[in-house]
């Protein structure tokens, strides 16, 4: 069988226009059997952005909606960008939102990580915790590689990924979703809580059941957790803990651009 094209989104370096993408991200492709292919469109000029991009997407099988910086808040409608904000260049915002919308209509598979989830939900009319550690100060960290756990929801095409137990993750935000509408539901949330016993009401994964394979997660499914966090006993021996999980979601979106298109 051919691999499916999984479709990625780079980011943009706009000082000296060029691309770039973490080498984990095409990794973690490959190891689900897809064959990654980097997307040009925060080059592509505005006026022609969506016909190029409807061009490439007819080619592809799937789309991973990668991590990166934070939201500029006011082309949104949510209000001034936080003064906190590592903002995401504005022609890459407005490529990836474009692209993201796109694929939804399309029907295309699609995994959102971190920032890529974050884009699926407000694409769709989500709100934003432009900044956790002020919006939610009863959360845990949740920045710069910090591990935590996670719970999937009982029923959700998550769950039926990764199961129903907590599962530690590796977090790299300091934004979040503060509202997610329909069609849109909720498939896990921060299974922690702080020192003082509150609870840590972090959005961690979204997903659309009318959509063949629509899911964002918060975390980074594609980094191995620190080597002090011990594989579970029925994640197997591995030598990057944590990745059973992660390439498990890969291998979902994988499987679902392989599926081809529903009858």
């Amino acid at each position: 069988m051919t691999a499916p094209l999984i479709a990625i989104n780079p980011l943009h370096e706009e000082d000296e226009p060029s691309l770039r993408l973490r080498t984990r991200y095409v990794d973690a492709v490959r190891r689900a059997g897809g064959l990654p292919i980097v997307l040009p469109t925060p080059l592509a000029d505005p006026a022609g952005r969506d016909a190029e991009l409807r061009a490439i997407l007819a080619r592809m099988d799937g789309v991973l909606l990668t991590g990166g910086d934070d939201f500029h808040a006011e082309p949104l409608g949510l209000g001034v960008t936080h003064p906190a904000a590592q903002a995401t260049e504005g022609n890459k915002q407005a490529a990836d939102l474009a692209l993201t919308r796109l694929v939804l209509e399309l029907d295309l598979p699609v995994l959102g990580i971190c920032y890529g989830m974050q884009c699926l939900g407000l694409a769709g009319g989500a709100t934003l915790h432009q900044d956790v550690p002020s919006a939610l100060p009863a959360a845990r960290e949740h920045r710069g590689g910090a591990v935590h756990a996670i719970r999937p929801r009982e029923g959700s095409k998550l769950a039926r990924v990764l199961g129903v137990e907590p599962l530690s993750v590796v977090s790299r935000h300091h934004q979040a979703l503060r509202t997610v509408p329909p069609p849109w539901i909720v498939s896990a949330m921060d299974d922690e809580t702080s020192e003082d016993g509150a609870p840590a009401p972090v959005v961690e994964a979204i997903e659309r059941s009318d959509r063949r394979f629509a899911l964002g997660v918060q975390w980074h499914p594609e980094i191995a957790l620190p080597t002090e966090h011990a594989p579970r006993p029925d994640q197997g021996e591995r030598g990057a803990p944590g990745l059973e999980s992660g390439d498990a979601l890969l291998r979902a979106l994988v499987e679902a651009a392989a599926a081809g298109p529903r009858s």
